[in-house]
């Protein structure tokens, strides 16, 4: 108990001394206690400080958690030789019920559909060298009506476009160009940005992160658009069947712009002159292909690391396209840096099983 009390004590110029004192004791409850962790459950495992009522008031206190996560961590957990990646990612939590605050339907992987719930998204420092995450910033996702509109919008186009007859190959008739750097942030990404900045600014004169990294919900040009008005480089990985395109180095034939993109990227025949590392695990023989590729829907070239792995028996393949907007960042450290991120999903583990996360 005085070891957790003497942790809070960096805290105590952002909270009263009151609020100290109830975190300590419900801390020490949440440790010690078994089973599902209710406002009840803490107040029976506090011990004399903990009442019902104590608890109550805690979770009724307007607290600085951002603050409040910054500072433990830059007086615990901080080392200035170490390098860190910023991290993001989405958790849910299953939640009957009406009136719970920010009860929405929310995507789910673990069922992999949709499911009645709380959603909180949380951004992390990953330490390269310690290779583990420490959430900095959390936020319980509330999606406004907006944001449920494009929702809404993506999912009839999806069904539109599946029911509609096969159109004849070609660029439609009366289609004009676009600016592919001209780019409209969803109001998920207008969310996710405005958290990134404010992190950001809070930890600009400890720490200065240059990559963010984000799962393959966000390998898109509108994530890499909001990591650019963030000043960092996005780290993410592209859907299997993206359509990349080498770029073109063939002659210039006659007038007109030069032809940007070449032939499309086959993934069962890649050039050797790409191939960085090969691998074997038993039957698995694992290839690492890294070149800068064109993708259509980006208005710039994409640092993409090809990871093929082949079953040596039936020679079955599969890929993952991993990709950076950094241009120069070593395929290695493309691979290290976007596998660091599920260093964030134990944090979501330890949330759940320890601290009460699925019974809020």
């Amino acid at each position: 108990m005085v070891d957790i009390v003497a942790l809070f004590q960096c805290t105590r110029p952002y909270v009263t001394a009151t609020t100290v004192r109830q975190l300590s004791r419900i801390s020490v409850a949440m440790m010690a206690m078994a089973g599902r962790v209710t406002m009840l459950g803490l107040a029976r495992w506090a011990g004399k400080g903990g009442s019902y009522r104590t608890v109550q008031r805690f979770f009724s206190t307007v607290i600085p958690w951002a603050m409040l996560f910054w500072v433990f961590f830059r007086h615990h957990v901080y080392r200035a030789d170490e390098v860190y990646l910023l991290g993001g990612d989405e958790v849910v939590i299953t939640k009957a019920g009406t009136h719970t605050h920010g009860l929405d339907r929310f995507f789910a992987s673990l069922y992999g559909k949709p499911v009645p719930g709380l959603a909180f998204f949380t951004l992390s420092l990953i330490s390269i060298q310690a290779r583990r995450s420490f959430p900095v910033r959390v936020e319980q996702v509330i999606r406004s009506d907006a944001e449920k509109a494009v929702s809404k919008a993506k999912a009839a186009a999806k069904t539109a476009r599946s029911s509609m007859a096969k159109r004849r190959p070609g660029r439609p008739k009366g289609s004009k160009n676009t600016n592919k750097a001209d780019v409209q942030l969803t109001p998920e990404l207008v969310r996710i940005k405005s958290m990134v900045e404010a992190l950001l600014h809070l930890i600009a004169a400890c720490i200065s992160v240059t990559y963010l990294v984000l799962d393959g919900h966000f390998g898109n040009r509108n994530a890499l658009r909001t990591a650019q008005e963030c000043h960092l480089y996005l780290i993410s990985k592209l859907r299997a069947d993206s359509a990349l395109y080498w770029p073109y180095d063939g002659p210039h034939a006659g007038p007109g712009p030069r032809r940007k993109y070449g032939s499309k990227v086959d993934y069962t025949h890649l050039p050797e002159q790409c191939l960085k590392e090969t691998t074997v695990e038993g039957p698995i023989q694992t290839r690492l292909y890294q070149a800068q590729l064109l993708h259509k829907e980006f208005a710039q070239p994409l640092n993409v690391v090809i990871i093929v792995k082949t079953h040596l028996r039936t020679q079955a393949q599969a890929h993952v396209l991993v990709f950076s907007s950094d241009l120069t960042l070593a395929y290695a450290s493309l691979v290290d840096y976007y596998g660091l991120r599920f260093q964030i999903e134990f944090n979501f583990r330890d949330a759940k099983q320890y601290w009460g996360l699925e019974d809020s």
